[in-house]
């Protein structure tokens, strides 16, 4: 009967300190992810800010480039690493409702969100109803989160960019 018992305790033992290690985990791992979205949103937000004030975009991207497909419709566009040397005459857009996925840990991640204002891209047309649902896949690089693809769509009732290719 004492070596049941001695048993039961022990597996006791293991359970709890499994458990323990189970819930360790889980709040480091949400530590980590949560650490991940929060610089991702600021990214977003900053570099939408920038170029709200400057008047023209920030160079986020990876330094193997990136995919993109963009408001105006068109085929897949390839962005090198130098990123796209976009100017407006005016730019004043908002993000709104960020949200992130991570898919690995400090290392690759899924943004997903709302852009809207208006803009005249230099040597373009004025967007003056811009209304886009944005994805970007973001990924590491050097301790800074970088744009690896991109997809933006207009919203019913929006309108994309006028633009058609880089060139």
């Amino acid at each position: 009967i004492l070596s049941r018992l001695d048993y039961q305790h022990k597996r006791g033992v293991i359970m709890r300190q499994f458990l323990k290690s189970l819930i360790g985990i889980a709040v480091i791992s949400s530590f980590l992810v949560a650490g991940d979205v929060e610089e991702i949103k600021k990214r977003i937000m900053d570099s939408n800010e920038y170029s709200n004030k400057n008047n023209h975009s920030v160079n986020e991207y990876s330094k193997n480039g990136a995919l993109e497909f963009w408001s105006s419709g068109g085929l897949i566009q390839e962005i090198d690493p130098d990123g796209r040397p976009e100017e407006y005459d005016y730019f004043n857009l908002k993000v709104k409702h960020i949200e992130v996925i991570v898919l690995v840990p400090k290392k690759a991640a899924v943004a997903m969100y709302y852009s809207e204002g208006s803009m005249k891209p230099k040597n373009s047309p004025a967007v003056n109803h811009y209304m886009t649902r944005v994805t970007q896949a973001y990924v590491k690089e050097d301790g800074q989160w970088k744009v690896r693809a991109s997809h933006w769509s207009p919203i019913q009732g929006g309108s994309g960019t006028s633009q058609t290719s880089i060139e």
